[in-house]
């Protein structure tokens, strides 16, 4: 069956990013049904317990991922895919590469004020990785204006994002 092909292979593409496969599993569960599912419903076609799969969607939810829905009437809980979660996921992704931009120059700055010489080697593998992650966040930032164009029709870069973009250039 399509469906389940489909819930596997999202949860095997979770893995190989290092998150739990439960992670990719919802996910894809989510996309498959396009609307609003309960987390009794996650459970039972999953076949996992309410306590992995409430713990997942917590983490999910925190990652913007996935949207909580209220239904009028009912005291479940009830999940769907957040409209951009291709955007959110790839930003995501893109608050990794920040982390590593930082600590390029982290250690940059640490080389100058040092005064001292260090290895040359270490001094010029900082200068290549700062040019690289700010290269790269640019590509991503103008990667992520072109997708939300696409998608929406409008240009919806957050504030803070083009601010970001400013900042990767240095």
């Amino acid at each position: 069956m399509l469906k389940q092909q489909f819930i596997q292979d999202f949860g095997a593409g979770y893995q190989m990013f290092g998150h739990p496969a439960l992670m990719g599993r919802i996910v894809g569960l989510l996309l498959y049904h396009g609307k609003p599912v309960s987390l009794t419903d996650i459970t039972k076609e999953l076949g996992v317990s309410k306590g992995p799969a409430s713990q997942i969607c917590r983490r999910l939810l925190d990652h913007n991922l996935i949207q909580r829905v209220w239904k009028p009437g009912s005291r479940k809980d009830y999940y769907q895919a957040h409209p951009n979660i291709f955007g959110n996921a790839f930003m995501n992704h893109l608050a990794l590469q920040r982390k590593n931009l930082e600590l390029a120059q982290k250690f940059q700055s640490a080389l100058l004020e040092s005064g001292t010489e260090e290895s040359a080697a270490f001094s010029k593998n900082m200068e290549e990785m700062v040019a690289f992650y700010q290269l790269m966040i640019e590509r991503y930032l103008a990667f992520y204006r072109d997708w939300m164009t696409q998608k929406e029709g409008t240009l919806t870069v957050p504030a803070a994002l083009q601010q970001d973009a400013a900042g990767a250039r240095g």
